[in-house]
């Protein structure tokens, strides 16, 4: 599943553990926010003046769980 800019900081640190990582260089601030589980990508990021493109980019190169494939 690819991350994109309007996805929940919380549940992208759910679904993606990897992650964590990454907002931790970026917006480390957000992680432990209360309002990570209603603020997108995109609003963390520019609150921090960063790029959101730059943010999502990064994400996505960083190592996913594998999906279970369907016997």
């Amino acid at each position: 599943m690819k991350i994109t800019k309007d996805m929940k900081i919380a549940d992208v640190l759910k679904k993606h553990p990897a992650s964590k990582i990454v907002l931790l260089k970026y917006i480390p601030a957000c992680i432990t926010c209360g309002g990570a589980s209603a603020e997108s990508i995109e609003r963390g990021a520019r609150m921090h003046g960063i790029d959101p493109d730059v943010l999502v980019n990064e994400l996505n190169r960083a190592p996913k769980p594998r999906e279970k494939s369907e016997a």
